[in-house]
């Protein structure tokens, strides 16, 4: 009987490719391919649309020049910042982000014209533990077939110099953080790729290998042996690189007007606990993913960087709220982690985020109109980079038409390192913020205690991730 269902149940998977296959009717024959081409050569603009297109850059074409001049870079509230970094080459928008919400902080303490904390110091244990826990989930998943979704999920991934909020609090909270001057950047830490490839290679062997180990049953002592065996060559990797981190450094600065400070000796973790002393675990990360239930909180497995870390954790709520909350930490001077979709409608020589920047409808005569929440489901769109929020522009009936964002690509790009966004683009384009809980009403903290919703980290919100 059993035999029988299973010839059956193969009959049913056999004929349903079948029908499949057979509903596939459409292929291109050549009367079709004549109605294409009549109806394009109908419209006579369609020569010089044709000749103006194809010989120059689409942007520069759609750019709707009637929205010169309408967005200036005044804001009745904004963050008291000062200076602007550069990631270069490199995919650490979010450790700069977290890092940026951060150095406020040290200005104002020490009343500081110029700050800059590490990020290569924080960037080296990031892609050590990621290692670590890299090779943590091949051991746990070997018993999984190599195209198993997760294991295949894994060994496409095994590495990146990406991130979110949960990896730079995690990283922090267990490295500490030292300032530039203790670890500054290397050429390798500015421009990642190569770095990233090779780290990414090594992995994949270390992987398949681990997975051979492990299911030879050996002894956990010797499977351990071997592990760091593996980490070992990933940490030479990364101090060729990027430099050995600190374990003690010394600090000594000036101030505005001019009075230089006693040296003194830190650790990195007496560092971040004397000079910012701030827990990071008070901050809540918002996202607005209009294809998922609001007021829940979500969860996206393997999204960390430490074994014993945090997996990436949001409340999902409607972007009114969330733009609330990020009002009240502006007017409280607090600079907030944001992360959007930045390439969509950036004109990046005005340095303004809208909406309105370019008119690609017009110019194809062709109507783009997914909304929000198409855009994600087909992998249109999704938060590719960060960026810290700054500041923010409240009219005198009380309502918000733009915001400030402290960006990382140097002060020679966008308006002297600063993006500005149309409030409707924050509405379009916008999806985690990472707020202070004091900012953020009791109710919605609440969720904070349910359970969260796990979701796999191949979800359509996370593919593009920086």
């Amino acid at each position: 009987m059993k035999k029988s269902i299973t010839i059956l149940s193969a009959l049913v998977v056999l004929l349903t490719v079948q029908l499949n296959a057979q509903e596939l009717k459409g292929s291109l024959d050549q009367q079709t391919i004549d109605q294409l081409r009549e109806s394009f050569q109908q419209n006579p603009e369609n020569t010089a649309l044709l000749n103006a297109i194809s010989h120059n850059d689409i942007k520069k074409l759609a750019i709707n020049r009637g929205n010169d001049g309408k967005i200036n870079h005044y804001f009745s509230n904004r963050v008291d910042v000062k200076g602007i970094t550069n990631q270069k080459k490199s995919g650490r928008c979010w450790l700069y982000t977290g890092l940026n919400t951060l150095r406020p902080m040290v200005q104002e303490k020490y009343a500081l014209n110029e700050f800059e904390f590490s990020q290569t110091y924080n960037f080296f244990w990031d892609q050590l533990e990621k290692a670590n826990l890299f090779l943590e989930i091949a051991i746990a998943t070997a018993n999984l077939p190599l195209d198993d979704r997760k294991v295949e999920w894994l060994f496409k991934n095994p590495i990146g110099d990406g991130g979110q909020w949960t990896t730079f609090a995690d990283i922090v909270n267990k490295y500490g953080l030292v300032p530039a001057s203790a670890m500054p950047d290397t050429y390798q830490s500015e421009k990642t790729a190569m770095m990233s490839r090779l780290l990414r290679r090594k992995l994949r062997e270390q992987g398949l290998e681990i997975r051979s180990i492990t299911m030879s049953l050996v002894h956990e002592e010797f499977k351990l042996e071997q592990k760091n065996k593996m980490l070992a060559e990933i940490y030479r990797i990364l101090v060729l690189s990027l430099g050995e981190p600190p374990q003690q450094f010394s600090w000594q600065y000036k101030d505005k007007d001019g009075k230089i400070s006693e040296e003194i000796t830190y650790s990195p973790k007496q560092f971040y606990d004397e000079i910012i002393g701030i827990d990071l675990n008070d901050y809540v990360m918002l996202m607005d993913d209009p294809a998922k239930d609001y007021n829940k909180l979500y969860e996206v497995e393997f999204d960390r960087n430490l074994v014993e870390g945090v997996n990436w954790r949001y409340i999902n709520l409607p972007v009114d709220e969330i733009k609330a909350f990020a009002k009240k930490s502006i007017l409280g001077n607090e600079a907030m982690y944001f992360s959007c979709d930045v390439g969509k409608q950036l004109d990046s020589k005005n340095g303004t985020l809208d909406v309105n920047n370019y008119n690609y409808n017009d110019l194809f005569g062709v109507t783009f109109g997914n909304d929000k929440k198409a855009r994600i489901q087909t992998f249109e769109s999704g938060s590719t980079h960060g960026m810290a929020l700054v500041g923010v522009n409240i009219l005198p009936d009380g309502t918000v038409d733009k915001w400030q964002l402290e960006n990382s690509w140097g002060a020679d790009k966008g308006n002297k390192g600063y993006l500005t966004m149309t409030d409707e683009w924050f509405d379009e384009y916008m999806f985690r913020l990472v707020v202070n809980k004091k900012y953020i009403d009791p109710k919605t903290l609440e969720i904070l205690e349910n359970e969260a919703i796990l979701l796999p980290p191949w979800d359509p919100m996370f593919a593009a991730e920086e």
